[in-house]
């Protein structure tokens, strides 16, 4: 958990191995099947990073054509990776392309565009929409130039979307395969896609001897600070283990504290 260099400690270490060697578990190499949910977690979680850095990036050429835009739709992402609000923009590039339209133009228009793109259809937001446009500024002018920015950005970050859904699926498929999937997936806070993510970082449940075990390897046990005769009372966690763990249970956390079951 922590680098020793100290010889004293590594002599301590010797000890214990030998005192404890009937009862210590041997070292085993991480089966195929977790080592390979492993490693998608990790790709997972990069394109995530990549899939939220363009997402940015197309929010702020947006704000520059078609402000806030991003804001009139909260649909979660389809199993494509397709996102209501994505998929608006990419059509309605800027504000000029419903300004120059009709109220009723503009309504039609929205409508065939839900229908075409499978998207509920509501009268009234296409109407709050149009309503909007008429109090926005773009910096940028309406061209081919700013729309081949726009469109190569959306691009970019459809192509990306793609890949974390993907692996998103391959994961629940992997996962499923393992034993202790259906447990899992009973806990609460935790879906098809928290629950590999779980799984992947914990890996072998069965190699830990108890609870405190695997606590420490998620790294959200107490420290210690003593010396001597002090020893403090409230001591944050340690932090030592596995970041990604953490990371996790910080979203299976959030997750509960959302839904409050």
């Amino acid at each position: 958990r922590k680098i020793k260099s100290d010889k004293a400690d590594s002599v301590k270490i010797a000890r214990y191995a030998l005192d404890k060697w009937q009862s210590l578990e041997p070292y085993s190499i991480t089966d195929e099947l977790r080592a390979q949910l492993k490693v998608m977690n990790r790709q997972f979680h990069f394109y995530v990073k990549q899939k939220t850095a363009m997402k940015n990036n197309l929010i702020g050429l947006i704000d520059q054509t078609y402000p806030n835009a991003n804001t009139y739709f909260n649909s979660p992402t389809r199993s494509d990776g397709s996102q209501k609000w994505v998929d608006f923009v990419s059509t309605y590039w800027h504000v000029d392309c419903i300004r120059k339209m009709s109220l009723n133009a503009f309504v039609e228009h929205y409508q065939n565009w839900c229908k075409r793109k499978k998207y509920a259809f509501n009268k009234s937001k296409a109407e709050e929409i149009y309503t909007k446009t008429k109090e926005l500024v773009p910096v940028f002018p309406k061209n081919e130039i700013t729309k081949h920015i726009i469109r190569q950005a959306i691009d970019q970050l459809n192509s990306t979307s793609v890949t974390v859904e993907t692996i998103r699926t391959l994961m629940n498929e992997t996962a499923s395969k393992l034993p202790e999937y259906s447990i899992v997936m009973q806990f609460k806070g935790i879906g098809p896609s928290l629950g590999p993510q779980l799984m992947a970082e914990i890996g072998d449940v069965t190699r830990f001897t108890h609870k405190g075990a695997l606590t420490a390897f998620a790294g959200v046990d107490p420290g210690v600070n003593e010396s001597g005769s002090y020893a403090q009372k409230s001591v944050p966690t340690s932090k030592r283990g596995s970041s990604h763990l953490r990371k996790t249970l910080f979203q299976v956390m959030d997750v509960l504290i959302k839904t409050m079951p």
